[in-house]
């Protein structure tokens, strides 16, 4: 199983936000590209960005952090990149730049015949992210909640080709209050795509728990305050993954 730092981007700053509110953001670094060195360094084998202002404003507002980002990373590890993404030209320069996975989030929610064209265009570099509280999902950088089921949604969107589904549970997203094993684990059975479990994630003890499952199809976990916060090893955690994975 994939531990994958997130390095949220805010105003080409590294930060975090406490349940994805952009006026509760602690900055954790002002060089991306540094920080994204410092993770490889770390073992991370992928990276998980997001555009924080492009999240919220419909279009990608952190480039010139993103393409620091790439450029520090090469070819070395895969980058997938959230925020904002609401256009086909916008997932073409993505591609171009060295991204290699494009997440869409709520452009796939409220317009799923982009999702479609998207996966039709540029297969295997599509994943979906769903943010969700009580089984449903959210949109809108999480400020406004539907009423659609996300194994509903999910499977919907596995049918369209999607690469994986990115699974965050937004009760829990830079909370440390520990990842929903639970209801990643059903999303995951529900699915033949891989899910990514993101939000929540405190301690060694939640990696242990998802390790625990991942032979459900949990491919990943996303990391982000825990290990800023130093809550958890980085090294220590993909060690123990990895040890996992492998039965020892």
């Amino acid at each position: 199983m994939l531990l994958i730092p997130a390095i949220d981007l805010k105003d080409g700053h590294c930060v975090r936000l406490k349940q994805g509110a952009m006026d509760d953001a602690t900055v954790f670094s002002e060089n991306p590209g540094a920080m994204a060195r410092h993770w490889i360094e770390q073992g991370a084998r992928r990276l998980h960005l997001v555009d924080l202002n492009g999240a919220f404003a419909g279009k990608p507002k952190n480039e010139p952090a993103i393409k620091a980002i790439l450029q520090e990373v090469g070819e070395e590890i895969p980058v997938q990149l959230g925020g904002g993404i609401r256009d086909l030209d916008t997932i073409e320069r993505c591609l171009d730049d060295g991204i290699r996975y494009v997440i869409i989030g709520t452009a796939a929610v409220k317009n799923p015949g982009f999702l479609h064209d998207a996966c039709t265009a540029f297969p295997g570099h599509i994943i979906v992210g769903l943010d969700a509280k009580d089984g449903k999902v959210a949109v809108d950088g999480w400020s406004k909640m539907t009423g659609h089921d996300v194994i509903d949604l999910a499977k919907k969107f596995e049918d369209y080709g999607v690469e994986g589904i990115i699974y965050t549970d937004i009760g829990r997203d830079g909370m440390l209050s520990g990842v929903n094993v639970e209801a990643t684990v059903k999303l995951a059975q529900a699915l033949r795509i891989p899910v990514i479990a993101s939000g929540g994630i405190a301690s060694l003890n939640d990696i242990k728990a998802l390790c625990a499952v991942a032979s459900e199809g949990i491919m990943g976990a996303i990391t982000g305050r825990a290990i800023y916060e130093g809550t958890l090893d980085f090294r220590k955690a993909q060690a123990e993954a990895d040890k996992c994975a492998s039965g020892a």
